[in-house]
């Protein structure tokens, strides 16, 4: 299944619980950083393609610098996907070969929705939660409001989402309230294996 949400929406804590039920996990995040990590060829064409500025004194990728330039100009932050992406794709795709053949497979793709990947998914599971409690963590997390905005702003819409998803699990209540409602997917996702 794919599971996605904007930026803030809670899609990690989903992921968490869903692994804590059995899932098989397929983050690809995770997999962004680790296709950037120093020596790398991902975090080489980077540097190529952006400059120094964006690799910090001890050679690795300076995320914020980056996400300065990618998140202010729509071409910049289509260089840098036509970069990761590929990568980003193939060490999925070699992720998912090495799951057990009864897994309950999840990748947790922020840009499902943007990279129109939903051929590829049973279903999909959306994590949706109000704009300005997902601003509110982000603050807390220590981004920026202006650079908050503008990745919400690069990001598909609480609709375009909605229009994808097969389920929706609302994280605007507490934890308690999430694990609940997640517990209730992973019943649905047994019975749909």
């Amino acid at each position: 299944m794919g599971l996605t949400g904007g930026i803030g929406s809670g899609k990690s804590a989903v992921s968490e619980c869903l692994v804590r039920h059995g899932a098989y996990l397929v983050d690809a995040d995770r997999i962004a950083r680790e296709v950037v990590e120093p020596g790398s060829s991902g975090l080489a064409a980077v540097a190529e393609a952006f400059g120094p500025d964006v690799i910090t004194p001890d050679g690795s990728l300076d995320r914020e610098a980056l996400g300065r330039v990618v998140f202010a100009d729509e071409e910049s932050r289509r260089r840098l996907e036509s970069i990761t992406h590929p990568l980003i794709r193939a060490e999925m795709a070699r992720r998912i070969a090495a799951a057990p053949a009864d897994a309950v497979v999840i990748h947790d793709v922020p840009l499902l929705v943007e990279s129109s990947r939903r051929p590829g998914y049973d279903l999909i599971v959306v994590v949706e939660t109000p704009r300005e409690l997902r601003l509110e963590r982000l603050a807390r997390r220590g981004l920026p409001a202006d650079q908050a905005e503008a990745r919400m702003a690069a990001q598909a819409t609480d609709e375009q989402r909605r229009e994808v998803a097969d389920i929706l699990v609302d994280n605007s209540g507490t934890l308690d309230d999430l694990q609940a409602r997640v517990a209730e997917v992973w019943q649905e996702l047994l019975r749909r294996r």
